[in-house]
């Protein structure tokens, strides 16, 4: 089995970089829809990685 991170999905910018898209949000709701959204587009999940940080990962 192999995984791809395809999107990171955050509220703060300072701790991330990276090969994958990086949206940043201004709030956690608005960070929830936008992962969820991405979700459904790209047939993946969505992973918390921290309190503050989502990752969309496929899953193959």
């Amino acid at each position: 089995m192999t995984s791809q991170i395809l999107a990171v999905i955050t509220l703060s910018k300072e701790n991330i970089a990276g090969g994958a898209p990086i949206f940043i949000e201004p709030n956690k709701e608005k960070m929830q829809q936008t992962a969820f959204t991405l979700e459904k587009i790209l047939d993946a999940m969505v992973h918390e990685v921290s309190e503050d940080t989502l990752i969309v990962v496929r899953h193959k």
